[in-house]
């Protein structure tokens, strides 16, 4: 349990080291490469159509 010393918070490297559950990074990273590659599709079909 981290401990207060001389106003300063003093944890162990495991400790320091946890963080709080987030947005899964994989589910994220699909997510904006799948709208990227929307958007760059209606660009191309928007200027380069023929």
């Amino acid at each position: 349990m981290a401990t207060k010393q001389d106003d300063l918070i003093v944890e162990t490297a495991t400790e320091a080291r946890q963080a709080e559950p987030a947005p899964s990074v994989l589910a994220l990273l699909t997510i904006s490469t799948g709208l990227a590659v929307l958007i760059l599709g209606v660009a191309w079909f928007v200027f380069f159509r023929t």
